[in-house]
């Protein structure tokens, strides 16, 4: 009986093989579909790196050299910057810097921009990207000798902490991101701050307290779907509500705040933060009720039964316990909030903006609203300008979400302290 095959067995061990060849050609498909999305996104952030830094050929409207015999500017003391500055410069323009700031009392290096920008007048003639600055320097330097003869070829690094730290103006040499930067945050700290307690509070009443009846599934159905709804959508009902209906109050006319010299028209940084609000409410409703659906329900039970009742059960054992889910689910919408730009054209983000916004009643712009700004300009200096601004976006979207991790891990740690 022994040495007799089991044919039940032997079916077993077909099945298996079967499963197992299977289970291998779906993992081949799983690394396969993962490698290829490290590549593209490795493709796409190269080809942003490409763009970032690179040779540009720069054409003066009158040569530095002549102004300082052969020296060069730099090597100039700031008491000879200032003399050539008063010398050469317009004296109409003389006069608005003057009453900006005293010329004798500005630094080496603010002299030297304020000489470019009134003197030197530089502009970009030809730029190329940093893969062609790399493996093609020789074609580089000869077209640009036969072409530009009188330009100036530098290795130029788009990505930079003037470029960071300056403000938007239509130069593309001297132009940075700072309003945007700042337009960012306060866009996304008024988006958060009212979306996620909102958020939080709406899921623990529907998950807490709410009872399965018609109208709670109702709800709990238009929620889910709003999650899917296009941005747009949300941008124009920003437009319709907190743009113009609620107008003196975005604007912040009804409060005497309204930025100076500018109409109260409600396209403000509070009316976007409010319709991003609105765009990631949903996101963090759902994903605050999945968190408080993983808490186990003896949890609350034990904490009913010596007598505390709904709301200190949820305030003090519930919420902190998920407090780790909860802050995912903020990451995720910040992220996707940052990001946005379709609802701030139409709520009225300026493309061009030469004021940084200084409180949420001001006009802003943000990072997305400048990169499409940039994209969309023949020149190709402002693709190399985009590209420094897409790194910047992303660099910025990794410190907030840094931000949101620690907190995320720190309000684990409490809910947890075991």
């Amino acid at each position: 009986m022994s040495g007799r095959p089991d044919p039940s067995r032997a079916g077993f061990d077909d099945r298996l093989d079967e499963r197992k060849a299977k289970a291998g050609r779906w993992k081949a498909a799983f690394l396969a579909a993962a490698s290829l999305a490290v590549v593209s996104l490795a493709v796409l952030v190269l080809s942003i790196v490409d763009d970032a830094f690179g040779y540009v050929v720069i054409r003066y409207a009158v040569n530095p050299a002549e102004l300082t015999d052969g020296r060069e500017l730099a090597e100039l003391t700031d008491g000879e910057l200032l003399e050539l500055l008063q010398a050469q410069a317009p004296a109409r323009r003389l006069r608005a810097l003057e009453r900006e700031a005293p010329l004798a009392g500005r630094g080496h290096d603010e002299l030297l921009s304020l000489i470019e920008a009134e003197i030197l007048k530089p502009e970009i003639a030809a730029a190329y990207s940093l893969a062609e600055s790399l493996f093609d320097k020789r074609r580089i330097v000869e077209e640009s000798k036969a072409e530009f003869p009188d330009g100036y070829l530098s290795f130029r690094s788009w990505l930079s902490p003037s470029f960071l730290g300056s403000s938007l103006n239509a130069k593309p040499l001297s132009t940075g991101v700072l309003t945007a930067i700042k337009g960012t945050f306060l866009t996304i700290l008024v988006a958060m701050a009212t979306a996620l307690p909102l958020g939080v509070a709406a899921a623990v009443w529907l998950e807490e307290y709410a009872r399965d009846n018609w109208l709670n599934r109702l709800i709990q159905a238009s929620i889910y779907n709003l999650a899917g709804v296009p941005s747009i959508v949300y941008g124009m009902l920003g437009l319709a509500v907190f743009v113009r209906l609620l107008a003196p109050l975005s604007s912040g006319a009804v409060f005497g705040l309204a930025a100076e010299g500018m109409e109260a028209n409600g396209r403000t940084v509070l009316a976007a933060g409010l319709t991003l609000a609105l765009l990631v409410l949903p996101v963090i409703v759902i994903s605050t009720q999945e968190a408080l659906k993983a808490i186990p329900s003896t949890l609350r039970a034990s904490s009913l039964a010596l007598g505390a009742t709904r709301w200190q059960t949820v305030w003090h054992h519930v919420l902190p316990a998920s407090a780790g889910r909860v802050m995912t689910g903020a990451v995720l919408a910040l992220s996707r909030a940052i990001g946005e730009t379709a609802p701030l054209v139409v709520v009225g983000a300026s493309t061009f903006l030469t004021q940084d916004p200084t409180g949420i009643f001001s006009p802003f712009t943000t990072l997305p609203i400048q990169i499409y700004q940039w994209t969309s300009r023949p020149q190709p200096e402002f693709r190399h300008l985009a590209a420094a601004a897409i790194i910047t976006l992303l660099g910025l979207m990794l410190i907030l979400n840094a931000f949101a991790i620690v907190a995320r891990q720190k309000a684990r740690a409490k809910g947890n302290p075991s």
